[in-house]
């Protein structure tokens, strides 16, 4: 049965309506839930009359530039299609969905656009009440129609997860100006009221059609709390906080977006980035080589304490990075050739020489989470979740007694050798004196590894000596990140890097790291191609799960089914986040379950070092 809730709107009370239940198509004798927000599973933390975030400083000071360092280029300013180099940050700080994301809980969305949702306990339809007060930047009211034009044109023309995520949609209407209804019915997917929610809302009247899914370097119309006002093309793009922002004082908003101008500064190279950072050309850095963090900050700057270093630890799954085969190839198309290369990987040797011994690893894609399946035996859940795929589920991975080969990090153990050459003698290839090749046609076991920055290009030629051993010839190709960034999307290449950042609460993405209608969808983040019923199947079943314990269980059956794959080496886990900082901008004390929010920052007042101009 439904449940009728308190409606929040302006600073008064009013109880939802039976005529509106009725309206909307229930029966006379069902309730009806509308509120402030919308969690996944249970209930928001935040009551409606919240004030701000507890990771946001409501008293931060406004004014100031925060300019960020960017490295790549870009070529367009639409977020929202497959085709060019987009602009990311166009998304959320000039462009807004109906709801918007609590950072402090593992999925729960506050009234933004929208002022109030409204679902059933099956989430088979979820109505929106737009907020009034919403305006464009151009001072149009934000109205029902400009939504139901996002979820058709955002369906029909977007990027391939909004296609996927939109199609499921089986009606969309209008009651009036301010609603909008989404019927669900045969989508079974929880998480869909919530994936509506984040869609983004772009204006009817300032779109074309015709031409949306061309890269485009004008200025997008948005409700947002910032404007685009100047763009070099490839290099940089200012934007300017609207004074006229509607939302600047909704509770969701209060001590968000501090700085009156946002620059982004993009470079083509590694190391001319981090040299730029250091003459104080842009502001802030999350770091991502250790090495660099270990020993790479002893300059003046931040020997004076003008850079700040921080170190943060989120309450997220642990980013991950992995080599990453493309199974779409046929050299990798066997899952005994993938474990073999993943037992000739020597993580300790790595490890200690590289990483000065500050990483850890393990197999799976939620490390450091209750989600993760590595070293935990299934549940009953798990297994009657995966009874249909038991064949090719190996019984450690169930047991959870499977665990990442441990060499003795002298890059010449045998142990790991002979068990590798084992399994490829069993796929079909023979070691013929310091050649590895393939039975049948006698051509070398040989594949590329491409890099894009120093830290990959290291651990590829780690991997490289690593895999001699075994009379494999892999070679090294190093690409600017542009290229990288093409060759990735359009599944170019033999083997890559790559790290997926997960949440608390994985959803229908999951669809698009690794679903088989995603395997050969250019754009999407299946590098690997999977195709993998076994996954499909668990990513389907976390989705329609009712309670928390049962999403778990889901949730750790789909990685028991991609350990079971082979897709990935692992390399390592990152446990912490390392920022680094000018001293000219300062952050709240309170931390967010998912790290660091630029939202939040502010200007400390004058700068302390030079500023790009």
């Amino acid at each position: 049965m439904f449940m009728f809730l308190r409606l929040l709107e302006g600073s008064g009370v009013r109880l939802c309506a039976l005529a509106l239940a009725l309206a909307t198509g229930l029966s006379a004798g069902a309730r009806a839930e509308e509120a402030h927000a919308i969690a996944m599973h249970g209930k928001p933390a935040m009551p409606a009359d919240f004030t701000h975030m507890p990771y946001a400083n409501p008293d931060a000071p406004k004014g100031g530039r925060l300019t960020w360092g960017i490295l790549g280029t870009f070529d367009s300013l639409n977020p929202f299609i497959v085709k060019g180099l987009a602009v990311q940050p166009v998304r959320s700080y000039v462009v807004e969905s109906l709801l918007a994301r609590g950072q402090d809980e593992p999925f729960t969305l506050h009234g933004l656009l929208a002022r109030t949702v409204e679902t059933n306990d099956e989430r088979s339809f979820v109505t929106f009440r737009l907020d009034p007060r919403a305006r464009f930047s151009d001072g149009k009211q934000v109205a029902a129609e400009d939504v139901l034009f996002s979820w058709q044109l955002l369906r029909d023309h977007g990027r391939p997860n909004h296609r996927q995520y939109y199609a499921k949609v089986a009606k969309a209407e209008a009651p009036d100006s301010l609603t909008v209804r989404f019927d669900l019915t045969g989508a079974n997917d929880r998480e869909l009221p919530l994936i509506l929610g984040l869609m983004p809302i772009l204006p009817k009247h300032a779109v074309d059609v015709a031409t949306f899914e061309e890269t485009t370097l004008a200025a997008p119309v948005g409700s947002g709390p910032y404007r685009v006002t100047a763009v070099k093309p490839g290099a940089s793009v200012t934007l300017t906080r609207n004074p006229d922002y509607w939302g600047r004082d909704l509770a969701i908003n209060r001590g968000l977006y501090n700085f009156d101008e946002i620059r982004l500064d993009y470079f083509r190279e590694a190391n001319g980035q981090f040299e730029a950072f250091k003459r104080g050309l842009y502001d802030f850095r999350v770091e991502n080589e250790p090495l660099r963090w270990h020993d790479g900050y002893d300059f003046p700057a931040a020997r004076s304490g003008e850079v700040i270093r921080d170190t943060i630890k989120p309450g997220v799954p642990q980013p991950s990075e992995f080599l990453v085969f493309n199974a779409r190839r046929p050299i990798f198309a066997d899952v005994r050739v993938r474990q073999a290369l993943t037992l000739l990987f020597d993580f300790e040797l790595v490890n200690r020489n590289y990483f000065f011994g500050l990483y850890s690893r393990v197999a799976g894609y939620f490390a450091g989470s209750e989600l993760s399946a590595y070293g935990r035996p299934a549940d009953a859940r798990e297994r009657e979740l995966l009874k249909p795929f038991a064949a090719q589920i190996p019984r450690d991975v169930m047991d959870g007694s499977y665990r990442l080969p441990v060499t003795d990090g002298s890059g010449r153990d045998r142990t790991t050798l002979r068990a590798a050459l084992k399994l490829l003698s069993e796929a079909g290839y023979d070691l013929e004196g310091t050649v590895l090749r393939n039975r049948a046609t006698k051509a070398p076991f040989t594949f590329e590894i491409m890099v894009t920055t120093r830290d990959q290009e290291r651990i590829a030629l780690a991997f490289q000596r690593d895999l001699k051993r075994a009379g494999i010839e892999p070679s090294v190709r190093s690409v600017d990140p542009v290229q990288f960034d093409q060759r990735r999307l359009a599944y170019e290449f033999d083997m890559i890097q790559n790290r997926w950042d997960q949440s608390l609460s994985p959803g229908n993405e999951q669809y698009f790291y690794w679903g088989s209608a995603a395997a050969d969808n250019p754009g999407t983040r299946n590098y690997m191609g999977a195709r993998d019923p076994a996954v499909d199947a668990m990513i389907a079943a976390l989705l329609e799960a009712h309670e928390r314990t049962d999403f778990v269980s889901a949730v750790r059956a789909l990685d028991r089914a991609l350990i079971a794959g082979f897709y990935t080496i692992p390399l390592f886990n990152v446990p912490e986040q390392w920022i680094a900082r000018w001293n000219r901008i300062e952050r709240p004390k309170a931390t967010s379950l998912s790290g660091y929010l630029p939202e939040t920052w502010w200007s400390k007042g004058p700068p302390q070092a030079q500023q790009a101009k």
